[in-house]
């Protein structure tokens, strides 16, 4: 992981742990209302780059009927550079978990589910409401992938 004093400005002020934290627990918030049940916690590797990189974000469909199979094959180019954002966010998504378990925004299940609580709405015209807005849509939508492993085998991620 690295240190804060190695962080560049924009690294620092964009990918703290608090916006990752909130990310997550967006995203598992939004899973469980949708769900009924926490968000499998492998799932928070899944967010943060969707949602984070803008050129994805701003592709995201207006639906969850809309299969995520079916997106990244009208997307080559958003699904080719997926994994490789996938594995550069892995350490800030941890760092982002731990802290937002240690402030108490996100809770893990003895059986790995994460259950999220935002006590804000995200502000319109925002980046950081668009954020949140586009997590919690990507944690209805990881509803309707059946397993979470099924999730990272389209997407190519291998933690």
């Amino acid at each position: 992981m690295t240190t804060w004093r190695e962080r560049s400005p924009a690294q620092a002020a964009m990918l703290n742990p608090a916006l990752m934290a909130l990310v997550t627990a967006a995203a598992a918030s939004e899973y469980e209302r949708a769900d009924g049940g926490p968000m499998p916690w492998p799932l928070a590797y899944l967010v943060a780059p969707m949602v984070l990189h803008s050129g994805t974000r701003a592709v995201l469909p207006g639906s969850t009927r809309t299969h995520l199979a079916s997106w990244l094959s009208s997307h080559p180019v958003i699904h080719a550079g997926f994994a490789r954002r996938a594995q550069g966010l892995a350490d800030l998504v941890r760092e982002g978990v731990r802290f937002g378990l240690a402030n108490s925004v996100l809770v893990v299940n003895d059986l790995g589910g994460v259950s999220g609580t935002v006590n804000t709405r995200p502000a319109r015209g925002t980046e950081t409401g668009e954020l949140i807005r586009k997590a919690g849509f990507v944690g209805k939508w990881l509803t309707k992938v059946d397993q979470p492993a099924t999730a990272f085998v389209l997407l190519g991620v291998a933690l």
